[in-house]
């Protein structure tokens, strides 16, 4: 009889107790961002990633599966109309009061202006810099500095612990362990690329401004400053000149995008094509993607400009 008093009151007790909160419905647009969402998150719950494998920001359109998920979800996080073209009708037409989180407009990061066809020329950079409020003609890809991205999970715990105050704690201490890790990588990547930083390259798409300065590194010039913008037969020669100028050894391509044009460029040149994958498209999504694919970053461009 007492085993059988005990095993009832066990049985109230348990049906008492409150129901384990429910993890918020978080969808992200490009797998680097979803990494930083995913580490904030972790042992909460896992975000939703729009963008796989191969897949282009500049190059998509909105399936109806997602299209559900982004209107159910409790929070959405994209770069920005500079990125994801794509999806600025879709954010605009959501219920009011959703919350959104475009990483363009964070304040604390780093902003750099998007690049013209002339000379690039890493001067005086805080004389060049984007500050708060001037977010006219941003180049969209922050994530590439690490520091970037350090100050990005800082706002992600913020949002996160508004939308779901019941893990606000789990949330802060995630992004802190974040930030360590990033401040590791960023550590190792400067003392990787330190011998490289005056070996000249060229770019098939004008990506990886934020990396570039970040570890000053010596690009020359991109084959096209975006997907959008096809290069002309006049920039291309003036990019052979410069490849004959400068000496440069390595023209990185993308895994978004064709190779046809930069094999063609590298045609009689001493250029070797190696690729670079800013994106992480082959990678596994998750907490540990953003800190492989960063690795990867550095290491193809020491295999590539050592050679």
């Amino acid at each position: 009889m007492r085993s059988r008093l005990l095993l009832a009151a066990a049985v109230c007790l348990f049906l008492a107790r409150p129901a384990a909160a429910e993890a918020p419905s978080v969808f992200v647009t490009i797998k680097p961002l979803h990494a930083l969402v995913a580490g904030v998150m972790a042992d909460v719950g896992t975000p939703y990633l729009l963008v796989t494998g191969g897949g282009s920001p500049h190059h998509m359109a909105l399936k109806p599966s997602a299209a559900r998920r982004l209107a159910g979800a409790d929070l959405v996080v994209w770069i920005g109309d500079r990125l994801e073209t794509f999806m600025q009708r879709p954010i605009a037409a959501l219920a009011a009061g959703k919350a959104v989180m475009e990483i363009q407009y964070l304040p604390g990061l780093t902003r750099w202006p998007t690049r013209d066809l002339g000379d690039w020329h890493h001067g005086d950079e805080d004389d060049h810099k984007h500050d708060d409020h001037d977010d006219e003609g941003v180049d969209p890809h922050l994530w590439l500095d690490p520091r970037n991205a350090e100050r990005i999970v800082a706002h992600l715990a913020t949002r996160l612990g508004e939308v779901d105050p019941a893990n606000g704690a789990r949330y802060r201490a995630n992004a802190e362990a974040m930030a360590a890790r990033l401040q590791d990588l960023d550590r190792s990547l400067e003392a990787r690329l330190a011998p490289v930083t005056r070996k000249p390259f060229i770019l098939f798409h004008d990506g990886y401004q934020y990396f570039e300065r970040r570890y000053g590194l010596s690009p020359i010039g991109a084959v096209a400053l975006s997907p959008e913008r096809p290069s002309g037969a006049r920039h291309l020669t003036t990019i052979r000149r410069k490849i004959a100028e400068t000496g440069a050894t390595c023209l990185f391509t993308e895994p978004q995008f064709p190779p046809d044009l930069a094999e063609r460029l590298a045609e009689g040149t001493p250029l070797s094509v190696s690729q670079l994958d800013p994106l992480g498209a082959n990678l596994t999504p998750g907490p540990d993607s953003y800190f492989t694919m960063m690795d990867n970053l550095g290491r193809d461009l020491v295999d590539c400009l050592n050679r």
